[in-house]
């Protein structure tokens, strides 16, 4: 009977640990499972698209103020439309207007005149520049219009029809200068200053 309850015992004692290493070979409770299966899910891509950079415009309040030198000229030139920036579209006819006063330094009584005045608009986007239109010029009989303070110089430039693509336009200026040698001198030094402005184009860019 001992014999027999030993035995009992130790076939008891074969089963329990056969049912450790059975519930120890089954893995990871399916709670756990669950958890892992979801980390491992791969989480969606996102794809974001840039924003279009907003367009500069000098003229976006409407008028702007610039300064520009050549030699010992400085001319103060403000630019202004009279055409509203909404209605500044492609094929628009697009009016610039500006008026310059000059001054010398040193200013020993001789007199600055302007002999010439140029525009050149050039349509473009964010990726290109387009075709520039043709050149606009304000020419004087010599030696040119008297510009040194108080007398000053005005005129209005068009900018004329761009491609439907471009979202804005650069204006270059270019103004040539005759300035007395001396104040009763018939001799001229010649002096050229430049400037440009940026003009966002109402509604540009449908095409792309």
């Amino acid at each position: 009977m001992r014999n027999r309850a030993r035995g009992g015992r130790v076939v008891l004692g074969t089963v329990g640990v056969a049912m450790t290493f059975a519930v120890a070979g089954c893995g990871a409770p399916p709670w756990a499972q669950g958890g892992n299966a979801a980390s491992a899910s791969p989480s969606p891509t996102q794809v974001s698209t840039p924003a279009p950079q907003p367009v500069s415009n000098d003229l976006s309040s409407g008028s702007t103020q610039k300064t520009v030198t050549a030699g010992a000229v400085s001319a103060t030139v403000n630019y202004w439309s009279t055409l509203s920036m909404d209605k500044w579209t492609p094929t628009a006819l697009k009016p610039v207007s500006l008026s310059m006063v000059t001054t010398v330094t040193p200013d020993d009584g001789q007199k600055v005149y302007l002999q010439r005045a140029t525009m050149t608009a050039v349509p473009g986007n964010e990726t290109q520049s387009f075709a520039p239109l043709a050149a606009q010029t304000d020419q004087s009989n010599a030696p040119g219009y008297l510009v040194l303070s108080p007398y000053s110089y005005s005129q209005t430039f068009n900018v004329g029809e761009v491609p439907a693509d471009a979202t804005f336009v650069t204006l270059q200026f270019t103004y040539e200068y005759l300035v007395q040698a001396t104040p009763t001198s018939d001799e001229y030094a010649k002096q050229t200053a430049s400037d440009t402005l940026t003009v966002a184009i109402a509604g540009g860019g449908s095409a792309g």
